[in-house]
């Protein structure tokens, strides 16, 4: 009797470990998790692609999801899109999944877009139709858009910055001037902010406008909140930038 029960026992065990289990859905062989969307906050899209510099990117990612450890604000939900649910890949190598492929999925109401730069964001990436439109469709809703460094080329090529005084990285001024001959341009300031437009000088200076807007939403103390927790010195006052009024 204990040797059929051990042959039995031996037997279960074999086929409970070859049974095939229902899989997580995948992407390309990896596991999507969809970032959770809380309510009664802004939502923040963050548009990237192959070749997005790390800090554009980064920079004011970590001042807007630190909203949430704020009380007493409407607080953001951050999260990626890109035209695919495959990893991307920065430029300085960092592979990253998209939470969002913007041209399939259903998106959240998107508030504010941020467009990090990229390293073809002054040539191929204005040939990209789907992604020009994209940006024109969510600036048609959004209450804010803005660009660091070489992403105020995809605001200016999708045609959303007429009238508005905008800037970029500061290498790329002449560049820019000349490719949006009609734009105004300011080259001597870290960041702009015309009506719902935001654009900065990108690099470092990314954090100082990220900060800035959440001022602008918050207030003083929230965003000086913001900043000691980040070990950032922030004083608007003694930025150069612009607001036009």
């Amino acid at each position: 009797m204990n040797k059929l029960y051990s042959i039995f026992l031996i037997l279960s065990l074999f086929c409970s470990c070859n049974t095939p289990k229902e899989q997580p859905k995948t992407t390309g062989g990896i596991k999507r998790i969809v970032p959770e969307i809380s309510p009664d906050r802004y939502n923040v899209a963050f548009l990237i692609m192959d070749g997005t510099f790390n800090t554009e990117l980064t920079a004011p990612f970590d001042i807007f999801q630190h909203t949430k450890y704020r009380e007493n604000i409407k607080a953001m939900n951050t999260f990626t899109v890109a035209n695919t649910l495959d990893p991307i890949t920065t430029f300085e190598g960092i592979r990253l999944l998209p939470d969002f492929d913007y041209t399939k999925d259903q998106l959240p109401q998107i508030d504010i877009l941020v467009i990090p730069s990229a390293e073809h964001h002054l040539d191929t990436d204005l040939k990209d139709t789907v992604m020009l439109d994209f940006v024109r469709k969510i600036d048609s809703s959004a209450l804010f858009m803005t660009s660091h460094c070489d992403g105020a080329f995809v605001l200016a090529k999708a045609d959303v910055l007429k009238g508005k005084t905008s800037t970029t990285f500061p290498s790329d001024i002449e560049a820019y001037r000349k490719m949006f001959p009609s734009l105004k341009v300011a080259d001597s300031v870290l960041f702009v902010h015309d009506g719902k437009y935001i654009s900065s000088a990108g690099g470092a200076k990314s954090f100082e406008a990220a900060l800035y807007l959440c001022e602008h939403l918050y207030g003083k103390e929230v965003a000086d909140a913001l900043a000691k927790g980040l070990v950032i010195d922030w004083n608007l006052a003694e930025i150069p930038h612009l607001i036009v009024e």
